[in-house]
Formats: C-alpha cells, sequence, structure tokens
C-alpha cells in the first residue's frame, strides 16, 4: 500500500473508495452467480414509500452506491493523468458515476421483460375450451369434471352447466366463473 501513500491526495481518494468498492464488487457477483445473492436481504437499502409506482428500481440501494463508486472512482483513476483540472475530473467522474446506475437499471428492466407470470387464475379460463373428465349433471345439479390447458399446464377444474347432462370426452365452452370459483360450461 506504499504507492497509495506517495500519490497525490485525489488519486489516492479515487484509490481508497475504488479497492474496497471493487472488492466488494467482486464478492456480491460471486454470490449472485452462486445464488446466494446475500446481498437483496442486507437492510442497508434506503426504505421508504413508493407505492404509488410500480418500478422494481430502487434508486438508493446498496447495489446502486456500489455501481456508482465504482463508475466514479475508476473513472477518477483513469482519466487522472488526461484531465489536469480537479473539478473537472470529480465532475466527469461523478457523471460516469450516475451513467453506470443508469445503465444498471437499463439492463435490470430488460431482465424483468424476461420474466413470465404463469400463476394460475381463475379468470384466465373464461372463453376457453376444455375436456370433460368426468359426465357433468344438467341443470346446476351438481358437479363434473374438466380438463383444461392453460399457461403450458393442464388443471383439472370441478365444472358446472345450466343445460343438459354433459358426457365425458365432449369438448366444452368455459362461460363464466361463479361463487367458490366453479366454472360453468356449455357443450361445443
Amino acid at each position: 500500500m506504499d504507492f497509495i501513500e506517495n500519490l497525490e491526495p485525489l488519486l489516492r481518494t479515487f484509490w481508497y473508495i475504488a479497492i474496497p468498492t471493487s472488492l466488494f464488487f467482486i464478492v456480491q457477483t460471486i454470490l449472485t452467480f452462486l445464488g446466494g445473492d446475500a446481498m437483496d436481504g442486507v437492510e442497508a437499502d434506503f426504505d421508504s414509500d413508493f407505492s404509488d409506482t410500480e418500478a422494481p428500481f430502487q434508486l438508493f440501494s446498496l447495489r446502486n452506491l456500489v455501481n456508482f463508486l465504482l463508475g466514479f472512482s475508476w473513472t477518477g483513476i483513469s482519466f487522472y493523468e488526461y484531465i489536469i483540472n480537479d473539478w473537472i475530473l470529480i465532475m466527469v467522474s461523478l457523471v460516469v458515476g450516475i451513467l453506470f446506475v443508469y445503465l444498471f437499471f437499463i439492463i435490470i428492466n430488460q431482465v424483468q421483460k424476461l420474466a413470465e407470470d404463469n400463476t394460475f387464475k381463475m379468470e384466465s379460463v373464461i372463453n376457453q375450451t376444455a375436456q370433460v373428465y368426468t359426465n357433468i349433471p344438467a341443470h346446476l345439479q351438481g358437479t363434473g369434471k374438466i380438463m383444461i390447458s392453460i399457461n403450458g399446464s393442464t388443471r383439472e377444474l370441478e365444472a358446472m352447466t345450466e343445460g343438459p347432462a354433459i358426457k365425458a370426452n365432449t369438448l366444452v365452452l368455459i362461460k363464466e366463473i361463479r361463487n367458490n370459483n366453479l366454472p360453468i360450461v356449455k357443450s361445443i
């Protein structure tokens, strides 16, 4: 660490920020790829009520602080010899640090677009076709069972009909959902 002690104060400050931030970033990255992702559970994030926004991105977080400090410190170190004015160097470093946070925001938004919600919701079966699995009694006198494929998975649901009885292996259309999430079907 003698080489750092012999540097000018501004460059030494950039190095004092860059070394621990880079080590923390490396550990954070390794834990993320190993599935530990311990940084998401750290309570060092800014806790505020942003309930009116649906943003998946929290501006004041430990991860964003690390991203900002990485951009800030390494820009200062990299351009120290080329930008003579200290204030201009600090401003350029601040802008690059903010750009690192913005870049992370863009990456997170793109990754979240890849997410797919395969949660089964009863409302999603309305106007879908299904196959009767066990006979459905006529005129809401009892329930039978239908098989329906939604979001790549097959579900077995109890169902009723307002019309005549429907035999097994018949295709039906789900007209509506009534109390207790019970599909009402009709023959096709």
